[in-house]
């Protein structure tokens, strides 16, 4: 990793904001999935929620291509254990979801730890969590249609909240807020792509990343990266 790269990565990891996060309930179209994990991304998001229906595996894995690379994607078995994590983390559940009670989203203050539900194209978001939310949000609409497309719905909210935190100047921390674990796991796996796949792949230990971003790591690590046998697997002959 060059030095260049190096500081983009160490620049990044301090402007992320671990305590605003999404959650895709239900969400299944691969191009949805990829936006908003993009925009996660774009506002400085390092970890997303999921529930996923049958087929969101497959999704999951065509939204995966680079979009995901810089954001995590913590699954959950249902939506309940989803927002009881989030809730546990001191975050306030927002459901983005039309209702009576529902509130323009321009009017929560985001500088606060926020979770954003975000429900399935069609159906929207289950009553188990509008239940569970601290307020459901809108954005106002001036047409005939009632709502946006999953992916645009929640660009619009990110953003605002992104707008908030700079004005809070919440991007312009000294210090990042990921833990020395996460900082190392973003420094090793966007700094050396290649060797993090491969390391990965053979089960052995995330070497450590210096200040300069060069890999710290003891000769035995050096040999099994290099080696063509793959440890704990066997080799196995067909007749």
């Amino acid at each position: 990793m060059n030095s260049k790269r190096y500081a983009r990565i160490r620049q990044i990891i301090a402007m992320r904001q671990p305590d605003l996060t999404v959650c895709l309930e239900n969400v299944h179209k691969p191009h949805n999935i990829s936006a908003v994990i993009r925009t996660a991304d774009a506002v400085g998001i390092s970890q997303i929620h999921a529930i996923w229906c049958q087929n969101s595996t497959k999704s999951l894995s065509a939204a995966a291509a680079g979009s995901n690379h810089w954001v995590k994607v913590k699954t959950h078995a249902t939506i309940e254990k989803a927002i009881s994590t989030c809730k546990a983390a001191g975050m306030q559940i927002l459901a983005a979801h039309l209702t009576k009670q529902a509130i323009d989203f321009r009017q929560i203050d985001y500088t606060q730890p926020t979770c954003i539900i975000l429900g399935q194209e069609r159906t929207g978001i289950s009553k188990q969590a509008l239940a569970l939310a601290d307020h459901n949000i809108h954005i106002p609409m001036m047409g005939m249609v009632q709502s946006l497309n999953v992916s645009v719905a929640s660009a619009l909210i990110l953003y605002e909240a992104q707008r908030q935190r700079q004005n809070a100047n919440m991007y312009n921390s000294l210090f990042s807020q990921l833990s020395e674990e996460e900082q190392q796991e973003w420094l090793f796996e966007g700094g050396y792509p290649v060797l993090a796949a491969v390391s990965k792949h053979k089960g052995l230990p995330r070497p450590l990343i210096n200040e300069h971003g060069e890999i710290v790591a003891s000769d035995a690590w050096w040999a099994a990266m290099q080696s063509t046998k793959v440890p704990g697997k066997k080799r196995t002959l067909e007749n």
